[in-house]
């Protein structure tokens, strides 16, 4: 039976419930969405629930948080979008400081150390296992396996930049597109479809008044949207000058979030090479260490960014050094705010179009270029972290054994036995503590 109203007091105490439960990455985080709002309490049909995760697959972003933001805005508007969006990330961004401050203040304790020295061959091989599942999905012919194959070599070798990659296979999907459109079309979710009964949001409901596209609307929207980002940006810059830390945050992160195609673990060697390489605001370690934490904890993945901030705001002291604690928490408002606030404008301005027509949207041959090219990136990202954990002295000083023998068990694991990210990196900390604690 479909209800008649959603009081928005009941949707927010939904989002904010939502906000602690959403483990498992986004293919679990739809999966809930789905059993909740369209099996469950038939907030929204399968048809548009569909049609609404069919256009947030082809922005960059999170698009768990993007789906549930715009089933949130297409109930109750703005505020509803907002409500939803924003309770998606804030419970993993206050869990994700506590967990970042633990680690800084207590990390040289041996039980925490043992944990970590178990989880970093399950990251790896997590990352390794995300190539592989994004990979059979998108490379079903042999010139998308060579353009995986070249953005890896691109990668390892050559080392350009992660934008670089992505521009020159956005380009080759276009052209290919044009010349071969068969070889660049993947499936989306359309066929997929079952009834469970008339939802408050089903099939044929017309829909409402603000989410019908208006240019005005579109203009006003578009310039909060700059207005707020621009006043964010100038009162770092007041605070800390033009070349502050937490100024160079709001600017990486901000182009992170805009070539963020392909989910998290497409954007991690961008987060990686920047954070680490070029600003150092943390270590390689720390890097794969905070990996660990953000997938241990709800929210989207891509929420590991409130890690990098709140390491480097804590080791610049952007607040000073007696202050550290508030540093770090600082500068990952600041990573999280950047990073999402062009996913709110994702969906309020382009919502209205989408809804506007509700037929299947289509991947666009330059994304199918895209994600295909991402597969060797992240593959890259897994070899690089491979060679830090099986050879943690450089490659003279021999392989790391035990770290070995537990990336080969999170392999089978997940590779054989389909386990889940978090049973398995709960089995390698075990036994990483195990060890720590014996040898």
């Amino acid at each position: 039976m479909a209800p008649v109203h959603i009081p928005f007091r009941e949707a927010l105490r939904y989002w904010l419930r939502l906000g602690f439960i959403s483990f498992g990455g986004p293919a679990g985080q739809i999966a809930l969405l789905h059993a909740e709002l369209v099996e469950k309490r038939h907030w929204i049909s399968e048809r548009r629930f569909l049609h609404a995760l069919n256009y947030c697959m082809v922005l960059p972003g999170p698009e768990a948080q993007q789906l549930a933001t715009y089933i949130g805005w297409l109930l109750h508007g703005v505020k509803g979008g907002l409500a939803a969006g924003v309770l998606f990330v804030l419970p993993s961004l206050l869990i994700l400081m506590g967990l970042s401050w633990a680690y800084l203040a207590l990390g040289d304790t041996p039980v925490l150390a043992g944990v970590l020295y178990g989880v970093k061959p399950a990251v790896t091989v997590i990352v390794l296992h995300a190539a592989w599942r994004i990979g059979r999905r998108i490379l079903k012919n042999a010139i998308l396996a060579a353009m995986a194959a070249a953005a890896f070599v691109a990668a390892a070798v050559f080392t350009l930049p992660f934008p670089l990659i992505i521009l020159a296979a956005a380009i080759l999907g276009y052209a290919g597109g044009r010349w071969a459109p068969a070889t660049f079309t993947v499936e989306t979710h359309a066929g997929q479809q079952r009834k469970y009964g008339p939802a408050l949001i089903d099939d044929d409901t017309p829909s409402p008044s603000h989410a019908v596209f208006s240019w005005k609307r579109l203009v006003r929207y578009a310039g909060i949207g700059l207005g707020l980002w621009g006043m964010a940006v100038g009162t770092l810059a007041l605070a800390q000058g033009w070349h502050g830390t937490l100024v160079q945050m709001a600017g990486f992160f901000t182009k992170a979030a805009l070539l963020t195609f392909g989910g998290a673990y497409a954007v991690l060697p961008y987060v990686f090479q920047a954070a680490v390489m070029d600003y150092q605001w943390l270590t390689t370690a720390q890097m794969m260490d905070g990996l660990a934490l953000g997938e241990t904890t709800p929210g989207p993945l891509i929420m590991v960014v409130a890690f990098v901030g709140f390491v480097g705001g804590w080791q610049q002291q952007v607040l000073g050094a007696d202050a550290l604690l508030w540093s770090g928490m600082v500068a990952a408002t600041v990573a999280t705010f950047f990073t999402f606030l062009p996913s709110f404008l994702f969906i309020l301005l382009g919502g209205p179009l989408v809804e506007s027509t509700h037929g299947d949207l289509k991947f666009t041959a330059p994304l199918t270029g895209i994600t295909a090219a991402v597969v060797g990136v992240i593959l890259n990202l897994a070899a690089f972290f491979a060679g830090h954990v099986l050879w943690p002295r450089g490659y003279g000083g021999g392989v790391e054994w035990p770290s070995l023998v537990l990336g080969l068990g999170a392999a089978v694991a997940l590779f054989r036995y389909s386990a889940g990210i978090l049973p398995t990196m709960a089995g390698c900390a075990l036994l990483g503590l195990a060890y720590s604690l014996l040898f």
